[in-house]
Formats: C-alpha cells, structure tokens, sequence
C-alpha cells in the first residue's frame, strides 16, 4: 500500500479523496492555485503546494507544475480525481515515466477507450450495441450526407474526444448537416485540440444510463449496478439515481454484463464508466467510457455500501478487489443533487462570490459532499458545482421525500445556488413518475 499520495484536483473531490486516504492511513499532499489559496481542505492534507496562478491553464492542468510538486512532495502515485487531468492520457504517460503510480487505468486503456470512435469498435468486438452510425471519422461533408442518408436523417454529430456536451450537433436534412458539421469540428478542435468527429442516428428523447465497474489486475471485472443520469441540462447532469427508474430487471442485467464485456475486451483496470443511452423500446446502446471515477459516484456507494475511492487506490497499489460479482447487492434507492453556483433566472449563469451563511442539511440517509463553508469565496475560474447531496432510501418514494426536505434545510446565503431548481424537479409528475428523458428539462421548464 502506499504511504503518500498526491491529490491532483481541487474543491469537493480532492477533499473526498484527502478523507479516504485518511481513513487507509495514507498521508496525502493537496496542490492549489492561488485563487484557492487558503481554503479550508487544504488544512485536512499532510502538505499543501501551490501549482500556480488562478487559470486551471496555468495550474491544475499544468502537467510540469503538478509533477514538480508531486516531487517536491515525494509522493508514491497520484490521484486525479474527475475533470482536469483525470482521462490525459499524456500526463498519466509522464506519471508512470516518473515512477509515479497514476491511480486509474493504463494510458493504453485510457487512450483506447478515450477516442470514442475506438471506443465504438471496442464495443462491437465485445457484442455490445452501439447507436447505428459511420464506420469511422467523417473526412468532409459528401462523406458525412451519403452516411446520414444511409442511417436515415435525424443525425447526431459528435467529437471523438472529450466529453461534456462539447462538439455534438444534431442535424436534420442535408443543409443543416453541412452547417453542423462545421460548428462540431470547431468546437472540437478549441475544446479538445482535436477536430475528429463521426456521426450517429439520432436516438430521440433517450434515458441515459451508465454503469459503475471496478478491474483488478489479476482479470477480475465487476459491475457496481447502473445509474440513471437523464435529468440533465446541455447535457450536464443534474440528478442522477440508482437503480434506474422503470427500468425492466433484464435490460438492467444485459446493461450491467455488456459493460463488464467491453472493459475486458478494452484491458481496462481500475475505475470507470460505461455509458448507454436507453430508447423508448428499452434497446439500449453503448456511447462513451469515463475512464475515472464519476463526480456521482456517492450514488453507486451508498446501493452498494463499496467505498470507489479507497478500491481505486488499493487496486492501483495492487491489491486484488476481494469481491466477486455475485457478492455485489444493490440496497435500496440513492438520489444525488448537483449542487451549483448558478443562477437560474439569468439561464444558469455562474454565480462567483462569498458564502456568508450556510446550514447543511442532515439525518437518517443524507449525505453532503462539498468543500464549501461560510466565508468560502467561489472563484470564477472554475466548475460550478460547489456540493452535491445525496440520499439513501428503502424506495424511491421515500428518496424524493427526503431529498426534498434536505433540499429544504440546505441554506446557502451570498450567492445564487440551483437548489431551488431541484426543488420544483422534485415536485414534477414526470420526474416522480419516474420517466424523465434527456430533453426533459429543456422541454419542461426552459422553453
């Protein structure tokens, strides 16, 4: 086991990952740039080392600074959280040259799986369906109209790097196509410094489900059961439960098992995910692998009651996942709130500034992530998200009442937070019902 570990992230992950390394008796050093100068969690590290100015350009995604002071800090591996550094592919390359351990998959894996397109013809090695689409990248617009009129119009255009949203454009007929594809290749190249994109049939109004899996590295490949992430904006997700709500027991199993299939075929270790959108008939099809842990992986944690963090970390030091498969039970209902910095009258704009009073919410089954406290100043550098909060239920009835009146207890005063946004989800018929889809926000309360 290790004995010092460097935490290559900030806010509510590097804090999540400082208290789990606690727990294994791990000594822990936090970086930070200046703009997180003097926040509270940094206290809670055996050391904490500045990487540079605000800009996570200049900082959190600077591989020389952060390899300088996981050095400096004589650190054994390094943990990268989500988001940043966690899916590079290089800095985890740069990592292990070092002789520094990175706690995730190899940069083989990472790779592979990192570039959607492969990751594609990984899951079609592995009999996993994928969403009809082009065979490869798509080199020009005849190419991209002659595939679309073969697959059958709508379209959806997606980059083959990175994630969140970035380089997707759905497309209708032929002009639109051609403007789309434009848009998606540039936003791609300034998002991801790579302009590749492929095109996909349009799956109208999905559920987006994805499943929770853990690899040793003596070839034993778990699931961790599924979570329903169809509550979403922009393709950011809001809500996201377990287990997947109306969701028949051998979709939930074929799901579950195609997962652990691909993860074999792709070599894979560690933490990840394997993404599946859902459609109306409940065929489902693969899209994407998030080769690290998840921002909603407390969900997973609490149906399952196996700490991600601390597997993560013993896998990577080498030690054998003492599960098998079958000892895996999913307990009862989870729910996560995400919670934001935003403000939703302005169309969600970042809301920056000092929390001058904050009550967080407590009792039997609820659980709140954050680095947040009164006093904390949220910078405007960075994600918005300053918490999430999560409970566990016996049902899913019982998990909305609660999540509801924990929502009602959390109090976070200065700034402007999307909690009163959860709050009328919550109270929605569609949601309580358990049928939401991906466009269900947009189409309920944003139009």
């Amino acid at each position: 086991m290790y004995s010092r570990i460097l935490v290559a992230n900030r806010g509510e992950i590097a804090l999540r990952i400082i208290r789990a390394c606690r727990e294994l008796g791990i000594e822990t050093v936090a970086i930070f740039s200046e703009a997180d100068r003097g926040s509270a969690y940094l206290d809670l590290a055996d050391e904490a080392i500045c990487v540079g100015p605000a800009r996570s350009a200049e900082s959190y995604l600077k591989i020389a600074n952060v390899i300088s002071a996981a050095e400096v800090g004589n650190v054994e591996a390094i943990h990268p959280g989500y988001g940043f550094l966690a899916e590079n592919a290089h800095f985890n390359e740069i990592c292990r040259s070092c002789k520094i351990d990175f706690i995730g998959p190899t940069p083989e894996a990472m790779q592979q799986l990192g570039d959607k397109n492969q990751a594609r013809d990984l899951a079609r090695a592995a009999k996993v369906p994928v969403v009809p689409g082009s065979p490869g990248l798509i080199e020009d617009e005849e190419e991209a109209v002659r595939t679309a009129h073969d697959i059958g119009f709508p379209v959806l255009i997606k980059a083959t790097a990175g994630g969140g949203g970035k380089g997707m454009r759905v497309a209708a007929n032929d002009l639109a196509l051609k403007s789309a594809l434009q848009q998606a290749r540039k936003e791609a190249e300034a998002a991801f410094g790579n302009a590749g994109v492929y095109l996909e049939k349009y799956v109208e109004n999905p559920r987006h489900v994805e499943v929770q899996v853990l690899a040793d590295h003596y070839g034993n490949v778990v699931h961790l059961w599924e979570r329903d992430c169809s509550t979403q904006r922009r393709h950011q997700k809001l809500i996201e439960e377990s287990p997947a709500p109306n969701l028949p027991e051998d979709v939930r199993n074929a799901i579950c098992e195609s997962a652990v299939r691909l993860v074999r075929e792709a070599n894979y270790t560690n933490a990840g995910t394997v993404e599946f959108i859902v459609d109306r008939e409940n065929n489902f099809y693969f899209i994407e692998v998030n080769a690290r842990i998840q921002v909603e992986h407390p969900v997973t944690e609490l149906i399952t009651g196996i700490d991600l963090i601390k597997s993560q970390i013993m896998i990577a030091a080498g030690e054998p996942f003492p599960l098998k498969q079958a000892d895996i039970v999913a307990r009862g209902v989870a729910m996560e709130c995400r919670i934001n910095a935003e403000n939703v009258a302005k169309n969600f704009q970042p809301s920056a500034g000092t929390i001058k009073r904050m009550i967080v919410p407590g009792g039997l089954g609820v659980r709140f992530d954050s680095h947040a406290h009164a006093g904390y100043t949220v910078p405007p550098y960075y994600d918005s998200m300053i918490g999430k909060l999560i409970v566990h239920q016996p049902t899913r009835a019982d998990a909305i009442a609660c999540m509801s009146r924990a929502l009602e207890e959390l109090r976070i005063e200065g700034i402007e937070t999307t909690v009163p946004f959860h709050k009328m989800i919550l109270r929605d018929s569609t949601f309580v019902d358990g049928w939401v889809d991906t466009t269900y926000v947009e189409r309920t309360f944003l139009q």
